[in-house]
């Protein structure tokens, strides 16, 4: 056994740039996610969709693939180039983007969200994995939090997209130009990836980098990460929490619509840029400044990677259910702010913790797994479940508002899971961080 090693640090320009890069990559992601939540009312009039089938669209449809599909991924992630793996997903989910504008019913729109499922589920694994040989673990939820400012910056720029590409006359956006737009510009974007960043070495930044890094079945990857508590309370946690959130996302354009029935033209693209600001300034800052936060904590006691999440939780809560019941689409944006706030902090520590607390020969399937709860509970479910509740409310005595409000109000309760989630974490993850340093310590 060699004395160990202390890790190399690469050259910060250049992780800068990688960390910059990925966190376009994962911005183009959720700039997907997010325009089908933004254009439903265009698209389910055009297709003449349901709120349940809107909602199997926005959710569970392309939850399903994107989350199954993550872990075969990752298994490969682990042991090929990930750069290369990634310019392929992204060209590929770009590529279903495009042909989303294309479709003509349900059937063909469900088969082009398939496929970018199919293609995004190799984006955030290979990405964790990179940006952990790049960034140590005092560093890495700083950098993780980084690179989770691509869902605010996402979610703000497909806001401005919109508004940029929705024609002269709102009431009849072309909806399929611009996610065709969107397609082609990730393909351009794949390339950019493909030969702009290199390989990095597999546990670079850890105390003592092995150099033959095991490649193990994916049996014994689940059984390692089945023996951490930490790992899936913080899954459970951004989970429970992220429900709601897609839920909200999902169906806030057509709320709005409702809340205000007689909206121009003008007033509508007014509302899209303030949304679109609001998740650029105050999402975005509560998730870098959350993930900041956290790990300035977490020299004192690594269970605030625990209690700072759970207490944002437990205050955006109140804020989120006054929100749906002011009379005004203005009131409901003031109180938007500090609850987009509120809900970026959980972000960052919770990918830090999913890469920490995992081998390093196993932390793109740590991501993935991680990526599966969280998808399959949050994004599967929140959208899907809210659809099902607005046409389960409706009725000839509950308007589509109320219906709409008494939906995102029920799924709003996944929060107290969310937050009993992370105090468990607080509890448990001190004993698992420190199984962690010594297991990443040991030479191989």
């Amino acid at each position: 056994m060699t004395d160990p090693q202390p890790p190399r640090q690469p050259r910060s320009r250049y992780r800068t740039y990688v960390l910059l890069l990925l966190t376009l990559v994962y911005g183009f992601n959720f700039i997907d996610r997010q325009i089908v939540g933004i254009l439903a009312p265009w698209i389910q009039a055009d297709l003449e969709l349901t709120n349940t089938q809107m909602g199997l669209l926005i959710g569970l449809a392309f939850a399903i693939f994107y989350t199954v599909m993550g872990i075969p991924i990752a298994f490969i992630a682990d042991r090929v180039n990930r750069k290369g793996l990634l310019a392929i997903a992204l060209a590929t989910w770009s590529g279903f983007t495009a042909l989303t504008g294309l479709a003509q019913n349900f059937l063909h729109i469900g088969l082009a969200r398939i496929g970018v499922g199919v293609g995004e589920a190799g984006g955030s694994p290979p990405s964790h994995s990179i940006i952990s040989d790049l960034y140590g673990k005092e560093e890495r939820a700083g950098a993780l939090g980084v690179y989770s400012l691509g869902i605010p910056l996402g979610i703000m720029s497909a806001y401005f997209i919109t508004v940029a590409l929705m024609g002269a006359d709102p009431s009849a956006v072309d909806w399929r130009r611009i996610f065709i737009i969107l397609g082609v510009s990730g393909i351009l974007l794949a390339v950019i990836v493909m030969f702009t960043i290199r390989e990095p070495k597999r546990g670079a930044m850890e105390a003592a980098p092995s150099t033959d890094i095991p490649k193990v079945p994916f049996s014994q990857a689940l059984k390692t990460l089945l023996s951490i508590p930490s790992w899936w309370w913080m899954s459970f946690g951004i989970a429970f929490a992220s429900f709601a959130a897609y839920a909200l996302s999902g169906f806030q354009t057509k709320y709005l619509g409702l809340l205000e029935p007689d909206m121009t033209g003008a007033r509508l693209r007014e509302i899209l840029l303030w949304l679109g600001v609001m998740n650029g300034l105050f999402y975005a800052s509560g998730t870098f400044l959350g993930a900041r936060f956290v790990d300035k904590q977490a020299k004192k006691s690594v269970s605030a990677y625990g209690w700072v999440p759970a207490l944002s939780i437990l205050i955006a809560l109140p804020i989120g259910l006054l929100s749906l019941w002011v009379p005004s689409i203005n009131m409901h944006l003031v109180l938007l702010a500090p609850f987009q706030f509120l809900l970026g902090v959980y972000l960052g520590p919770s990918f830090a913790i999913a890469q920490t607390l995992a081998p390093v020969h196993i932390r793109a399937m740590s991501t993935a797994l991680f990526f599966f709860i969280l998808n399959m509970i949050a994004l599967g479910g929140g959208p899907t479940v809210a659809g099902f509740l607005i046409d389960v409310f409706a009725s000839d005595t509950v308007s589509q508002l109320e219906a709409t409000r008494y939906a995102l109000m029920t799924v709003f309760g996944s929060f107290i899971l969310a937050v009993i989630s992370f105090m468990m974490v607080r509890r448990t993850l001190p004993k698992d961080w420190a199984d962690a340093e010594a297991r990443n310590s040991t030479a191989s």
